[in-house]
């Protein structure tokens, strides 16, 4: 999940310098929009989503059954898959939104399209989202506490609400939110495997 997350990265170029204007090795943000911070960043955000539910909770897979894959809720298996995608590259396209919030917008609707597909997954993708959420608070808190100032200097905040809560951006925490709930049941949902309880 790592390796398939960290393709995400190569979408920075939509972000800078639109949502941010981050130092980067060799200034390659800047200069090119891509930078290597954004691969490792998320490589490192898809494994923790993904893992850190069954870590704490310390659960297993199983497959599900193919006679269940036919059932009501599983015929929209597909469009819940690629609803987040579409609809970002909808937004992204044909609105003059912020890159950020059309990722914002299309991943809440994905998340909630795999929750009605997976309502066997709701209390992975609650607990998840909770987690990573404060996981990436926690790491918010501490890179304003060692960088003052960091936030103002990089996040174009113009562009955005302007909102701060404990000095981070809104549209941070908004990130952490909806990685935590889209991304965290994409393996179940792709693979079809259910957790056992």
């Amino acid at each position: 999940m790592s390796g398939v997350t960290s393709i995400f990265g190569l979408t920075e170029p939509l972000f800078v310098p639109e949502y941010w204007s981050p130092p980067s090795l060799f200034d390659l943000a800047m200069k090119t929009g891509f930078d290597i911070e954004s691969l490792i960043f998320t490589f490192a955000a898809g494994g923790i989503v993904f893992a850190i539910y069954q870590l704490l909770l310390h659960k297993k897979h199983q497959s599900i059954p193919k006679s269940v894959r036919h059932s009501l809720k599983h015929r929209f298996h597909y469009i819940a898959l690629w609803s987040a995608p579409v609809i970002a590259v909808v937004l992204l396209l044909g609105t003059s939104l912020n890159p950020i919030y059309a990722f914002i917008i299309a991943t809440i609707i994905g998340g909630l399209f795999t929750l009605y597909c997976r309502p066997d997954l709701g209390k992975k993708i609650l607990i998840s989202t909770i987690l990573f959420f404060a996981i990436y608070y926690v790491y918010f808190l501490t890179l304003i506490q060692m960088v003052p100032g960091y936030v103002e200097k990089v996040w174009n905040l113009k562009e955005l609400s302007g909102f701060l809560i404990t000095g981070v951006p809104l549209e941070e925490l908004l990130f952490a939110f909806i990685v935590g709930f889209y991304w965290s049941s994409m393996y179940e949902h792709v693979t079809w495997r259910k957790l056992i309880e």
